[in-house]
């Protein structure tokens, strides 16, 4: 698949999991940026990812998802 099709499905959701429709993310998107990313907010985001995917990250992938762009690469890589 490529990458910004990933992107793409990522964006939709977080914008489901942050409900806010006009959240654009790019490559470099972190929780700095977006005010209510937190560790709850993290969890969700996998769930979501998993189910979307249909995929499984393991723990030392998600200490290691520190940006938008890395979310995109290790979902690149998993399908």
């Amino acid at each position: 698949m490529d990458r910004n099709v990933i992107l793409e499905k990522v964006q939709e959701i977080f914008r489901d999991c942050f409900d806010d429709e006009s959240l654009i993310l790019s490559w470099d998107t972190n929780s700095d940026d977006i005010e209510d990313w937190d560790s709850l907010a993290q969890v969700n985001i996998i769930v979501s990812l998993e189910k979307v995917f249909s995929i499984k990250f393991s723990v030392d992938e998600i200490i290691k998802l520190q940006s938008v762009g890395d979310i995109v690469d290790t979902i690149a890589k998993k399908l």
